[in-house]
């Protein structure tokens, strides 16, 4: 698999980027699969992020977006290279739930409890004995304990847990006068219900935004109508502190709020077959619909690739054979369809390339939406004889998500035993790891 020419041989590509430090510390910056060591200044990793599309042959011009978290550094990075940003929706969703629950002394001490139970269980296999019996005493599930991990989903996953091993938490520490600190205060289990119906329904998502192998950008406008109209919207029952959590979170709505943002997700969304318009402001269809028909005009313009060559049959008369062999091939008669033909060829009216788009867009639009599990790349793959021009804006807009994922790869190739490796190495380790 030749990576470098399929990179060049494209139309657009969509970068993500994000900093990370090894386990001898050592800065780097990944962009895609590029490791650098450097300082992270906005203006080094603006040079820096410039010089991993030169060495792969690519063209800024043909980047649609960059997604990345909100370090000022690589806001500013972008900035200076004057590249489109895109918020990475997950790391923006990690930051929601966390200003949410910040600044609540209940939830502080409700989860404070949690983590000093989960630390005390796994240091003792007495407990964790004890626990197992009263488990099975009470006829709960034989569950271990989830420890909380910062940067990744698994506080609502400890807290879940913790109400479920409740009463036998209880009876494995009331038989310690040491321990009895430990169990849970008479109103934590209900901040701990709270917080878990506010957040627990967000647990879905995380999962499936941090998917690599299929579409992901188009989803950001119906998760957020979701968001506002099912998930965290006020329901029946509601505490007053699920309530107020939910408020909180719903501030997601003002960080995609910019022109430039809304422009890139309401194209991405019309491109989609699942979506087309359902999740565009009226007013703003038609400033999308002007906006393909540019692009897709430019690209009109641009010179193609020809990838196949056209066969042209081409007759040669023979002379007559001396001596034998097989007899002259007769001159064939021309048909009568064939004058009409010529006379039809001749009369061919030029047709305006704004109005075959333009007729190609409505047609687009006019047909059905496909079921939501439905893979839009693959529809477009089906379509794209009947859709040539706007399957190349699919192409351009729906790439798939490049998650996070990448730098975790990139951990676990940098480990205990393996960091000592420089950093050529690891950027080849790595890339061999995502393309393999």
């Amino acid at each position: 698999m030749n990576v470098e020419s399929e990179l060049r041989e494209s139309d657009h590509f969509a970068t993500i980027t994000d900093l990370w430090l090894s386990r001898t510390t050592e800065p780097y910056i990944s962009l895609m699969t590029s490791f650098f060591p450097g300082e992270h200044t906005g203006d080094n990793i603006a040079q820096e992020m410039r010089g991993a599309l030169a060495d792969w042959d690519l063209k800024e011009d043909q980047q649609v977006c960059v997604t990345t978290d909100n370090a000022s550094n690589m806001i500013k990075a972008l900035e200076v290279n004057g590249w489109t940003r895109l918020q990475c929706f997950g790391h923006r969703l990690h930051l929601a739930i966390e200003n949410a629950v910040k600044g609540d002394n209940r939830i502080s001490r409700a989860t404070g409890v949690c983590k000093k139970l989960v630390c005390h269980f796994s240091h003792s296999w007495k407990k964790r004995v004890a626990l197992e019996q009263a488990q099975k005493h009470l006829n709960l599930p034989v569950h271990g304990l989830i420890t909380e991990c910062q940067t990744r989903w698994s506080r609502v996953l400890m807290i879940n847990r913790i109400l479920e091993q409740q009463k036998a938490l209880h009876e494995v520490l009331s038989e310690d006068r040491n321990t009895r600190h430990l169990i849970l205060g008479h109103q934590d289990p209900d901040v701990l219900e709270s917080v878990s119906k506010a957040l627990g329904s967000l647990l879905e998502f995380t999962a499936a935004l941090s998917g690599e192998d299929y579409v992901s950008v188009s989803h950001i406008k119906p998760i957020l109508n979701l968001f506002n109209t099912t998930i965290l919207a006020p329901e029946e029952g509601d505490t007053d502190m699920t309530k107020s959590l939910k408020k909180k979170m719903l501030y997601m709505n003002s960080k995609y709020e910019e022109r430039v943002t809304q422009e890139l997700l309401d194209v991405a969304s019309f491109v989609d077959p699942r979506y087309k318009t359902q999740y565009i402001s009226v007013n703003d269809i038609p400033i999308i619909k002007a906006r393909l028909v540019s692009e897709m005009k430019t690209m009109e313009h641009k010179p193609k690739i020809m990838h196949s060559v056209e066969c042209t049959r081409v007759e040669e008369v023979s002379p007559p054979v001396v001596g034998g062999g097989p007899p002259p091939t007769k001159k064939a008669k021309k048909s009568l369809a064939s004058f009409f033909k010529i006379s039809t060829a001749s009369a061919t009216v030029p047709i305006d390339p704004t109005a075959v788009i333009e007729a190609e867009l409505s047609a687009y639009m006019q047909s059905s939406t496909i079921d939501n599990e439905e893979d839009p790349l693959l529809w477009w793959r089906t379509h794209k004889v009947n859709f040539p021009r706007l399957s190349n804006m699919a192409r351009k807009y729906l790439p798939p998500a490049l998650p996070q994922r990448l730098f975790s790869a990139s951990g676990n190739i940098v480990s205990c035993e393996r960091s000592c490796l420089k950093p050529d190495m690891v950027n080849k380790l790595v890339f061999l790891a995502k393309n393999l």
